[in-house]
């Protein structure tokens, strides 16, 4: 069975794309680390300002599942359906990366900050650090990680673990997050606001 790991060249790849993403969002403006001066491994509480500027938060768990996603996919795409015929299966990483960077890059512009903060619980998000976007990749690429060594029932409990382990907690998870980005439903809006 060919491995979705990569090899030398693609790794080198895979750890060239998270400094490109730190000069892209310094140039968009974004802050290094929390304004608030402090930085911290977990930020527990959402409707806080430390809420997506410290190395992990309650959102990390959706990365992981990005990865666990990304490895789901590049399995299907290159051993199950056999496309990229050309790319070797070793590039799939540095590509998760890469779709990883894109979305955070996406997620911390004004027109997806204005969307979250009109359309979600999260008022007063103001996009994420650089410290965090960083981190959301390298928690993405845990979940990735974690996908090419685990059973893919694994996988599948460990994702929906995570969802409904943050659904109780914080009364929000990556598909409500989809679900109210795209097609925002009010009952559900109040119910993440405790009403």
């Amino acid at each position: 069975m060919t491995s979705l790991l990569p090899h030398r060249r693609a790794l080198v790849a895979a750890l060239v794309i998270p400094p490109a993403l730190l000069l892209i969002e310094l140039a968009m403006g974004r802050p290094p680390v929390c304004t608030c001066g402090i930085v911290r491994f977990w930020a527990g509480e959402v409707q806080s300002p430390e809420n997506s500027q410290q190395v992990a938060d309650w959102y990390s768990f959706s990365h992981v599942i990005h990865g666990l996603l990304f490895y789901f996919f590049a399995h299907l795409l290159w051993r199950r359906w056999r496309l990229f015929g050309g790319l070797p299966t070793r590039w799939a990483l540095p590509i998760a990366i890469a779709f990883e960077g894109f979305w955070e890059l996406l997620e911390n512009s004004p027109i997806i900050i204005d969307r979250y903060r009109a359309m979600t619980v999260s008022w007063g998000y103001s996009g994420d650090s650089i410290l965090n976007s960083l981190a959301d990749v390298g928690w993405m690429v845990v979940g990735f990680l974690l996908a090419a060594r685990l059973p893919a029932w694994a996988s599948l409990v460990l994702a929906i673990a995570f969802e409904l382990l943050t659904l109780a907690v914080i009364r929000d998870n990556l598909t409500l997050n989809i679900v109210m980005l795209v097609w925002p439903i009010e009952a559900i809006r109040q119910w993440q606001a405790g009403a």
